[in-house]
């Protein structure tokens, strides 16, 4: 606990005019009473519950020339791109572009990212939510990391060896991806998507009306590795978060407007909505076997996963559970689906080995999977896991994290009595996600924890009316939580995932036979051009385009002549050959800008359409004479 914590007391900050407890609607138990009566009314003094935390503080101290512990990827919220933290120090590392325009390295300008992008290069805009990094028999194996864009309805991959994006996909059919997971066992097969919005089909503006049976919203099965479409399933309701199982057959999605509504009345009208679990199985079954239907200009094989007349579908069961659920997040042990309340004080624990009981319809009620339901407190939003059974939940109402344990809470739910609680710990403040270190794995370390917090009010220096928000990194390697670390980011980054730093390979250089910019090596290959060597100007009617070299501190190409209208591509090799030695090509005055790596070719593609003198400048500062590294192209009035 901090001494300015100390000073803000809910009295305090009253006499302010603003009662931080009050606001937060939360309990006004703060500081180390939290901390005390959370673990079974052990009462902490200041001083030792102080040197507990002075101890966990000195974990994350990573010095001068040290490596981290953990790559953590940060979803970059609406700035559409991916943050790479170094964690237990926190510190930023690398930003991956995927659904934005970044000048620094080109992506959304060069031609190689443009290509990737595909038609939704037109977007300017991302919304980032959920990172998640591909698996192998239920552990990160390094290749991938996945990401939404709930704004547009896309979704992306990141090659992990060269961190940029390799692949980007828009979900035909439905709008606003948001939950996304993959498939854990026995490998990432399948990236699954929620799309979150009901709409009508075809929505061609002749219907407007929820209730419709035509108006509904679709789970969407992309494949891992082509990032094309598998499947989609029709679903009752709306979908919110996903999760898969340990076993490869199941998938589970929250819904909190099963009551099909557009209003916020009508989304909590409902005391229990549901989870609905897909058997991917089934639905792979009858998709081979082609009983499947196309919706519109899509080929995308599309099944009913929805009740008709009181019966369930052969691919899905809806599970009911209280009230607008979140988060759905499966535990590390294999053992359950949990799904966070919202506006419930409890999470339902679904016992993942009776589903198949439930599909074959030997249980007499959708709920007796539920073994557990847990009051943790105000507004549940997500669960993590620390691999010793326990499991943390954000409290968005609450500003805390609490640790509880699973089998413990699955006992009281049969009317043992036992205190399921372990601690609440106090964060700053209204968590969304949290994320333990390999919790999404059967490797859960239970060491480190980041709780992503929506507010930051009085943590940092004020910035003006926008805040920053805060990402708290939490000791959870004892038996009580400690807050070490609180950190400032920018645009709402929503959610993280960490895996250890000997699971992500990183290449120091390009390879040249990389695919990334394979479509650009075609396109000198059919000139003629040898990349690595060939300094040239090709004319092609009023196309030209310009192949360069570059190595510290000069551009193969110096000067070239162009004439007023001419589309110009220029293509740039590096071929320098010492990791960390990268250039940038930036034309000024034409919004044209990239970086090209060791051994990389990057290409970028305008319009000359003033006449002039314009100078070109590498932009990464590669040399003691980078000033120096200049072109000048020569553009003819037409």
């Amino acid at each position: 606990m901090s001494d300015n914590d100390s000073k803000n007391t809910p009295q305090t900050l009253e006499k302010d005019g603003l009662s931080r407890r009050g606001f937060l609607g939360a309990s006004a138990l703060t500081g180390a009473a939290v901390a005390a009566t959370a673990l079974g009314g052990a009462v902490m003094s200041r001083e030792s519950w102080a040197a507990a935390v002075k101890d966990a503080q000195s974990k994350i101290h990573v010095g001068p020339g040290e490596l981290d512990e953990y790559y953590g990827f940060w979803s970059g919220g609406h700035q559409g791109e991916v943050r790479v933290l170094g964690v237990p120090s926190m510190r930023e590392l690398m930003r991956i572009p995927v659904f934005n325009v970044d000048s620094a390295t080109g992506w959304g300008l060069t031609n190689e990212s443009r290509a990737i992008m595909g038609d939704s290069a037109k977007f300017l805009n991302g919304d980032c939510h959920h990172p998640h990094i591909s698996m192998t028999d239920g552990k990160y194996d390094g290749k991938y990391l996945f990401i939404n864009d709930k704004a547009n309805s896309r979704v992306a991959r990141i090659r992990l060896d060269i961190m940029k994006c390799d692949k980007m996909i828009t979900v035909p059919n439905v709008q606003a991806i948001h939950g996304l997971r993959l498939q854990k066992v026995p490998h990432t097969k399948y990236v699954f998507a929620n799309a979150e919005f009901i709409i009508p089909h075809p929505n061609d503006g002749k219907v407007f009306d929820l209730q419709d049976e035509n108006s509904y919203t679709m789970y969407n099965a992309i494949d891992a590795e082509s990032m094309e479409m598998a499947f989609q399933v029709i679903v009752d309701g709306n979908l919110d978060n996903t999760d898969a199982d340990y076993t490869g057959r199941f998938a589970a999605a929250t819904c909190y407007n099963s009551e099909k509504a557009f209003d916020l009345g009508g989304m909590m009208r409902n005391e229990r909505d549901w989870v609905v679990v897909f058997d991917i199985h089934a639905i792979e079954k009858a998709v081979k076997a082609g009983k499947f239907i196309t919706l519109g200009d899509s080929k995308v094989p599309v099944v009913d996963g929805r009740k008709k007349d009181g019966k369930n579908s052969e691919f899905t069961r809806y599970v009911p559970v209280p009230k607008n659920p979140h988060g759905l997040n499966t535990s590390s042990d294999g053992k359950y689906f949990i799904a966070n309340g919202k506006l419930s004080p409890t999470c339902s624990m679904i016992a993942i080995d009776m589903l198949p009981d439930l599909f074959a319809g030997k249980l007499k009620d959708e709920r007796d999977v539920v073994v557990g339901e847990p009051e943790l407190g105000l507004g549940p939003l997500h669960t993590t896991f620390d691999g010793r059974g326990n499991a943390y939940t954000t409290l968005f109402i609450d500003s805390q994290v609490v640790k509880w344990n699973m089998e413990e809470a699955r006992r009281a739910y049969k009317g043992e009595k036992v205190n399921y609680i372990k601690q609440k710990l106090d964060v700053h403040y209204q968590p969304g996600h949290l994320h333990a270190s390999l919790c999404e794995t059967s490797e859960a370390d239970g060491k480190w924890l980041v709780a992503l917090s929506k507010f930051s009010k009085d943590r940092f220096l004020p910035t003006g009316p926008l805040h920053p928000e805060n990402d708290q990194l939490i000791d959870i390697s004892g038996d009580e939580m400690k807050l070490v670390h609180d950190g400032p980011t920018f645009a709402e980054p929503h959610d993280c995932i960490m895996a250890r730093r000997d699971q992500i390979k990183t290449k120091k250089i390009w390879d040249r036979n990389d695919p990334f910019f394979a479509p650009t090596v075609a396109m000198a290959k059919k000139d003629g051009i040898d990349l690595t060597a060939d300094n040239k100007v090709i004319r092609d009617g009023n196309k030209v385009r310009v192949y360069m070299t570059s190595m510290a501190p000069a551009y193969g190409v110096q000067e070239f002549n162009v004439k007023q209208g001419d589309e110009v591509t220029v293509v740039v090799t590096n071929i320098d050959q010492i990791e960390d030695v990268s250039h940038g090509f930036v034309m000024v005055n034409h919004g044209v800008s990239m970086e090209i790596s060791p051994q990389q070719t990057s290409s970028i593609t305008f319009v000359a359409d003033k006449p002039g003198l314009h100078w070109y400048y590498c932009s990464w500062f590669c040399h003691a004479l980078h000033m120096e590294m200049v072109g000048r192209m020569i553009v003819e009035p037409a």
